[in-house]
């Protein structure tokens, strides 16, 4: 049987794109549920989410926004609930809902599953050269000063296991945008979860704009560096710790 699982979307201005991908992400399996956290988007993606039926929950926030902040209420949110996995998405069809059952079957064996661009059979599609060298700097440059042992560290289409986002303390998480996805990879990591990756083609967006800003991709640079620095004394032990291991 499918595990419990539910789906979480950060959202923001996603009304073009929120209703065919949770259409597509339910009729893949009864067992799963999404939670979409929308950060007050005016275009009514909130109203569209919720249109999509009974198996997804839609969380509106006013006054705070911010990618990481917004995963982390709906990892909260899953926690509350039986899910026994927490796949994280974007909404904008980068990521192929068709892929997560994939990310699925590899939790049968891994705390932690990425989807990857940069394994064998990954790639990205109709990307700018300088966005990929961009991304491919970034995750050689996370790499090796965090040693984590992934190719695609920042890549936000992920599988955990629940006793993951239990383990790591979700309220610890200091950092925002996009680097929250570095941190919580590390965190995970130090924490002793088992990583693995799953090939996947990341397509730019046909609708819609890119959130990512220039200042959050330098602002990831230091992050990287502070994460290094600050939580092996945070968490008090060395890399691969067995917290989660049985």
């Amino acid at each position: 049987m499918t595990p419990r699982t539910t789906v979480v979307i950060p959202t923001y201005n996603e009304g073009e794109n929120v209703h065919e991908l949770l259409d597509r992400i339910l009729a893949l399996d009864s067992a799963f549920e999404v939670i979409v956290v929308d950060d007050g988007s005016p275009d009514g993606t909130a109203e569209k989410a919720r249109a999509a039926g009974g198996r997804v929950k839609v969380i509106e926030r006013a006054g705070v926004r911010g990618y990481g902040s917004a995963a982390v209420a709906g990892f909260k949110e899953a926690l509350a609930g039986p899910a026994e996995l927490i796949v994280g998405m974007d909404a904008d069809f980068s990521h192929d809902p068709a892929v997560i059952p994939r990310l699925v079957d590899r939790a049968r064996e891994a705390d932690v599953v990425i989807g990857s661009r940069y394994c064998p059979d990954g790639g990205t599609v109709n990307w700018p050269l300088r966005r990929m060298l961009l991304s491919q700097t970034a995750n050689r440059y996370v790499g090796a000063v965090l040693r984590l042992p992934s190719r695609d560290s920042t890549s936000g289409f992920r599988c955990y296991r629940r006793q993951v986002l239990e383990t790591i303390g979700l309220d610890r998480i200091r950092s925002e945008g996009y680097s929250f996805l570095v941190e919580v990879l590390y965190r995970a990591y130090l924490h002793g979860a088992r990583i693995s990756e799953v090939p996947i083609l990341f397509k730019d967006r046909l609708k819609g704009k890119s959130k990512i800003s220039s200042h959050e991709i330098y602002r990831s640079v230091f992050m990287v560096l502070w994460l290094r620095w600050a939580l092996r004394n945070e968490i008090g032990r060395l890399e691969g710790s067995a917290d989660l291991q049985p």
